[in-house]
Parts: structure tokens; C-alpha cells; sequence
């Protein structure tokens, strides 16, 4: 998770070996993925069906295929559209490039190398002290501010120098672990899950704005921390228990001793969570679970509910007609071009990339500026992040990730319209 400088582009190891991954296995990835979704089937299939012992028995097998009759209704959708996809039969606005081929080929690539290296290394990050020691140092800024543990600044940092994906695991993890309450791991896995650093370069490149990617980045930054004070302390996030998974609750090491400082205390819990992994063979295990459960666990409900989402936006008006309440809102703002504008701050929750691709025709430079922040500062996105969430343990419903997408969208589009008007 270290930021180096590679290529010219500040990134992190993970991003750099996924990407060599995605070249050397470009062709063959989709044929994987096609495979790793029909097992997830497959395997829930037997799970329900024949119920054997050798998978009731296993709590990670019983976990992974013993799913709800929900999430094995979303993986049977995502198997159904995968094939289609692939084999391209059926309607083409199933399988099209922008709809199913541009998960298949596109999306589902990056996250097959994502999860392979972020499964693997995340024991790493999380069972040898690194949390424990910036959780004690943290916890007098997160917990005031954003209502948060100090540890949750680390899946922030994850998400943002390297890809949201990345936040959203390590929360789902914490959250399974007893790190984190149901609030807690809510707030974190819809506020803290940043689009990283590189990605957002292509948003703003795609609206031909790249040479001020400096002010663009400031202002999601700006926008970005209000939303992350305010959505916490507002229904849904306000309204989740603090409760934690099956009352597993981690010892707090972020209540600190009057009498021992903040750094010496969080040496000592670091040392000491350190000191408990001394087997290479569980950590292995452990790593090899950690990818599994992200291939057949989460692959068929973003290939589900990203397909949906991608076919409502490109053959349906729903987008355009749940964009017009923003009309007179950018009007009183005074964004130019506020019509054509309106669809693309909806069209935002199918995508986070197409409303750069429908705002790049727009002639203001202000109103693209606009768009390509508000696209990012929005965050929950079903072909990626919202569909990782809904297939992650974390617990956020399809209801709540539609209104939290709101307010973001509210909260953030005045700061931004305002930074706008004073660069323009």
C-alpha cells in the first residue's frame, strides 16, 4: 500500500502487479471469469440441493455457497448474463459493449486481478499490527469528526492510492473480524471507499480537462471530507446499530491508558496483534480464502446488478426523467448547459464513468468541470463499488445505497458549482 512513483504516476504496488496481470492474461481473463461465476452457481447449487456434510461442516464453504435464496438469485442472474455475454446469444442490449461486454471485458479484468492481489496481501495489512498502530494514533481526529475508529484512515487511504475495491474489502473484512460496528463498517464502506488517484485522471481526461487536474483533485477533496462529516450523522448511515456481527467484538485498542502515550500505545497493541501470526501455512490459507471469497462471492452479484444498472442507462429515458428535479437546482446554481447536465448526476449511480462520456459533448467548460467532480465525489456506482458492497457482508441495503448516493449528490453539487465559478 506504500505510494511510489511509477511511470510518471504516483500508484502502489497491488495497482502496478494487477495491471501486469491484466496484460500478460488480457485474452484469457473473460474465459476465467465466465468459469469462476457458473462454480459460484454451481457450487450453491449443491449447497441447497444435496446440502453435503463436507460443506456444512466447513464454516468458509458453508459461508461461500450457503448463501440466501437473494444472493443465490443474484448469482444465478450474473451467471445467466455472463454467458449471454460471452457466448453473445440473446438480446444484444444484455451482451453489447456498453452494456454486458463492458463488465465482461472491461470491469470484471480489473477486478480479477484487484482481488487476486489484494486478497493475497491483505493479511499483511491487517494481522501485523499496522491498523492497531495508526488506529491509536488516529483516533482523536477520525472519531470526533467522521464518528469513526482511527483504523478506518487506512481503508481511506487504501481506496484512494490505490482503488475503491480495495477500501471496500478491507472494511468487509474488519467488519467480519469484530473490528467494526454495523454503523461503523456502513459509513466507512459508502463514504470511505474513494475512487483512487489514477482513475480519476481518465474521468477528467475523458472531458478534455486534464491540465487542471490539480484544482479538480482539491475539490473532491474539499467535497469529499464535508460529505464524509455529514452523511454519518443523517439517515440511513445515522439509523444503523452499533452493534457487531454476531456480537464478535474485538478488544477496543483505541481506548487508551491516561498514563501511557498515544505512540508508545500504539506500538505495544501493534507488537502484540504482530506477535500472533507466527504460521506462514494459515497465513497462505488465510490468503488463499480471502481470494476465493472475492472471485465467487462478489463476481456474479457486480456482474448482476452492474448489467442492470448499465441497461437502464443506455436503453431507457429512466436516467433522463430522474435527472429532471435537478434541472431548476443547476439552474438556480447557475451551471450552464443545466438539461444536458441533469441526466449525467443520475446516470452516475449505473457508472461512475458515464457521466464523463455523456458530459464530454457539453460545450461549457465549467459544467464538464462540474460533472467530472460530482461523478467521483458520488462514490457508490453499481457496475463497481455498489455492487461490491451489496455482495460484501457489509451490511447496506439497494435502498440505502440509492439515497446515500443522493445526498452526496446534494451535499457535494453546491461546494462544487461554487469552486467552479471561481476557477471559470
Amino acid at each position: 500500500m506504500t505510494p511510489i512513483l511509477y511511470n510518471g504516476e504516483v500508484t502502489i504496488p497491488i495497482a502496478i502487479l494487477s495491471s501486469f496481470v491484466l496484460e500478460a492474461l488480457d485474452s484469457i481473463i473473460p474465459k476465467v471469469m465466465v468459469i469462476i461465476i457458473c462454480f459460484a452457481v454451481l457450487g450453491t447449487l449443491i449447497a441447497k440441493i444435496f446440502i453435503p456434510r463436507i460443506i456444512l461442516k466447513n464454516r468458509f464453504l458453508n459461508s461461500l455457497f450457503n448463501v440466501s435464496l437473494l444472493w443465490f438469485s443474484a448469482r444465478v442472474l450474473g451467471a445467466v448474463f455472463v454467458v449471454m455475454t460471452f457466448f453473445k446469444i440473446g438480446p444484444e442490449w444484455i451482451w453489447s459493449e456498453n452494456t454486458g461486454g463492458l463488465l465482461l471485458y472491461d470491469l470484471l479484468p480489473i477486478l480479477f486481478s484487484v482481488f487476486l492481489f489484494a486478497g493475497m496481501f491483505i493479511p499483511l495489512l491487517l494481522d501485523f499490527g499496522l491498523l492497531e498502530f495508526f488506529g491509536a494514533l488516529l483516533t482523536k481526529i477520525m472519531r470526533p469528526i467522521f464518528t469513526l475508529p482511527g483504523r478506518s484512515a487506512i481503508d481511506c487511504i487504501a481506496s484512494w492510492l490505490g482503488d475503491g475495491t480495495i477500501g471496500v474489502l478491507l472494511t468487509s473484512k474488519q467488519y467480519q473480524e469484530g473490528y467494526y460496528t454495523q454503523r461503523e463498517a456502513a459509513v466507512i464502506g459508502t463514504t470511505f471507499s474513494a475512487v483512487s488517484i489514477t482513475f480519476s485522471l481518465v474521468v477528467i481526461s475523458q472531458v478534455n480537462l486534464g491540465h487542471m487536474f490539480v484544482p479538480f483533485y482539491l475539490t473532491i477533496l474539499l467535497s469529499g471530507i464535508v460529505a464524509a462529516i455529514i452523511t454519518p450523522r443523517i439517515p440511513p448511515l445515522s439509523r444503523k446499530p452499533d452493534t457487531y456481527l454476531n456480537n464478535l467484538k474485538k478488544e477496543d485498542s483505541e481506548v487508551i491508558p491516561k498514563e501511557v502515550s498515544t505512540f508508545k500505545w500504539g506500538l505495544e497493541k501493534a507488537v502484540e496483534k504482530a506477535s500472533k501470526n507466527d504460521s506462514l501455512i494459515e497465513l497462505i490459507k488465510q490468503s488463499i480464502q480471502n481470494i476465493l471469497d472475492m472471485w465467487i462471492g462478489v463476481t456474479p452479484i457486480v456482474m448482476a446488478m452492474g448489467t442492470i444498472a448499465l441497461i437502464l442507462a443506455e436503453f431507457t429515458p429512466i436516467f433522463e426523467w430522474l435527472g429532471l428535479p435537478f434541472i431548476p437546482i443547476l439552474n438556480l446554481l447557475n451551471v450552464p448547459e443545466a438539461h444536458e447536465a441533469s441526466q449525467t448526476l443520475i446516470v452516475g449511480f449505473a457508472d461512475m464513468f458515464l457521466p464523463s462520456v455523456i458530459g464530454a459533448s457539453i460545450k461549457s467548460e465549467l459544467t464538464r468541470f462540474v460533472i467530472a467532480c460530482i461523478s467521483v465525489t458520488q462514490l457508490i456506482y453499481m457496475s463497481e463499488v455498489g455492487g461490491l458492497l451489496l455482495g460484501s457482508k457489509i451490511p447496506v441495503s439497494l435502498k440505502d445505497l440509492i439515497v446515500i448516493f443522493i445526498e452526496r449528490t446534494l451535499i457535494t453539487l453546491p461546494i462544487i458549482v461554487f469552486v467552479a465559478h471561481l476557477i471559470f
